[in-house]
């Protein structure tokens, strides 16, 4: 069956320990074979699987940003590797899109939707939490083949439960906290009663990160030592001390080199112009 899944493709026993430039090069060969294959079948779900196990440090790298939160580090790389399979699933290999960029945001975006679906404003019963989580589920896998969200009777038989049940589940619903994960901690810190919630630290150059699709040739033209420090930061999430050891450097040399580095390839960035769109005829 694996021979059958890969058709010749050399993916290695162990996909999570390549590295970041092998799991990108194997990433695009193994999203182009995926299409080849048939949805439910084991070759495809062997496919999907190794994609997921080369794009886990992804899912670490978006989990970074929310290290602060209090749920467990382990739930929330649990969420963001169910966005990672939404990515798979979705991603077009035939759009001159980088995978990594266009899996980023819907692994973030998981993890938000994570976070609103468990921070509840009044206490609110465990059995009803769970059903409130189910439902969100449901609704979204529905309006994905619906063309629509779908309605309480549509729920109701999805989930096999009767439309009562789902009219109280929709009720409890109104009890999470909808406060905006974007909201700044001094905001929190103004209202009464509320704890500070620090949601994340931020990251520099994460919208380079996000955006590297745009950089790919930017980078190509860094040399030798500038791409081994950026794929120590970013590919092995070292920090600077670590990357200092790494290559024989202090911490504030690397400091300077890194912030050297990200402002030329912003400013490269911002003199070239927005990348084309890659959709656009």
């Amino acid at each position: 069956m694996r021979r059958a899944a890969l058709d010749g493709l050399p993916v290695p026993a162990r996909p999570t320990t390549v590295s970041t430039d092998d799991a990108q090069q194997l990433s695009a060969a193994l999203l182009t074979r995926l299409t080849a294959l048939d949805e439910g079948t084991p070759e495809h779900a062997y496919v999907r699987n190794t994609l997921v196990e080369l794009n886990l440090s992804l899912v670490k790298f978006a989990a970074r940003r929310f290290r602060n939160r209090a749920e467990p580090t382990e739930d929330i790389i649990q969420v963001g590797t169910i966005g990672l399979i939404k990515a798979i699933n979705r991603f077009d290999p035939d759009r001159a899109v980088d995978f990594s960029a266009f899996a980023l945001p819907t692994i973030v975006g998981e993890m938000k939707r994570f976070f609103r679906d468990t921070s509840w404003a009044v206490r609110v019963p465990r059995r009803l939490q769970e059903l409130r989580i189910d439902l969100a589920k449901t609704a979204d896998h529905l309006e994905q083949h619906l063309g629509r969200r779908p309605t309480r009777t549509e729920l109701a038989h999805h989930l096999h439960l009767s439309e009562e049940e789902i009219a109280e589940g929709q009720l409890a619903a109104h009890g999470y906290a909808t406060r905006s994960l974007d909201t700044p901690a001094g905001d929190d810190e103004e209202t009464s009663g509320a704890a500070p919630r620090h949601l994340a630290t931020a990251e520099p150059a994460y919208e380079l990160i996000e955006s590297l699709a745009a950089l790919r040739l930017l980078l190509d033209r860094l040399d030798e030592r500038d791409r081994h420090i950026l794929a120590l930061r970013f590919g092995e999430e070292l920090t600077q001390a670590e990357i200092g050891r790494r290559i024989g450097l202090s911490q504030m040399q690397v400091s300077r080199l890194l912030t050297r580095i990200l402002g030329d390839l912003r400013a490269a960035l911002l003199e070239d112009g927005p990348a084309p769109d890659p959709a656009a005829g």
